[in-house]
């Protein structure tokens, strides 16, 4: 019986084997690497992913979908909203089974994430990535063009700066709306994420509130939102106020947090 997309866990299934391929290949699947798919809906890049690495595991909401990949013998199905999955816990248990030649000591993650989530899966994988490799997700474009803008661009934002100073990340592959079933109403894109080997250390929840109330009125001067924050935390160093949020690189919000 054919599977109907549901609305609700903002189903669009890919279809295009070509892009399908160039997709496989920007991840570059070898064999025993600990893999895990969020969403792999019918399976359309599930299948080739598992014929490169042996075994993959899959994060699957849709009690269906869950259904039919249980069948597949190389296939381990986490039934689970991915928002409530504790990736530490699956990285353990899958690190335990690994076989790959070169032992790892992390997880790659990938997957066509749901457009309407998308953000909150960002920023559930950012505080546990610790234990990631790296990330190839496949996402509305617009949101990946704001995940790697530079500063004093239109699509630089709070989620520019939050993920850039954790991440190297790079747009690798657009996918038009034609390539799904049914097609969105957005161009798509694929993204690669790379965790920093050494990044700055500073505590997350000051850079998250920091930034949030930099972004939160981004047309005016800082001064005017980010200076009274900064006031009430009785910082008594340099930051230049008369910038808008656009305008701070990342850099300097960090420097910003840790000084804080």
């Amino acid at each position: 019986m054919k599977h109907i997309a549901r609305k609700r866990f903002g189903q669009h299934f890919l279809t295009d084997g070509g892009i399908i391929d160039a997709i496989v290949d920007a991840i570059n699947p070898e064999a025993g690497q600990p893999m895990v798919e969020i969403g792999p809906g019918l399976a359309a890049l599930t299948q080739p992913l598992v014929e490169r690495l042996g075994h993959l595991t899959v994060i699957e909401l849709d009690r269906d979908l869950a259904v039919r990949l249980r069948e597949h013998p190389h296939l381990s199905v986490v039934e689970s909203d991915v928002l409530k999955v504790d990736f530490r816990a699956l990285a353990t248990q899958m690190l335990a089974k690994a076989t790959s030649a070169a032992p790892a000591s992390k997880i790659r993650v990938v997957g066509n994430l749901p457009y309407n989530i998308s953000t909150p899966i960002l920023f559930h994988l950012l505080a546990q990535v610790d234990v990631i490799e790296d990330q190839h997700f496949m996402l509305q474009k617009e949101v990946i063009d704001r995940m790697v803008a530079k500063p004093s661009t239109s699509d630089y934002s709070r989620l520019s700066v939050m993920l850039q100073w954790r991440y190297d990340m790079a747009n690798v592959l657009f996918v038009p709306p034609g390539s799904f079933d049914p097609p969105p109403r957005v161009d798509s894109a694929v993204v690669r994420m790379v965790p920093l080997a050494e990044p700055p250390q500073v505590n997350v929840k000051t850079l998250e509130t920091l930034v949030q109330v930099a972004f939160s009125q981004r047309r005016k001067i800082l001064r005017n939102t980010l200076g009274k924050w900064l006031e009430e935390k009785g910082f008594a160093g340099h930051f230049d106020l008369q910038r808008r949020a656009e305008e701070v690189p990342v850099a300097e919000f960090v420097a910003l947090a840790q000084a804080v």
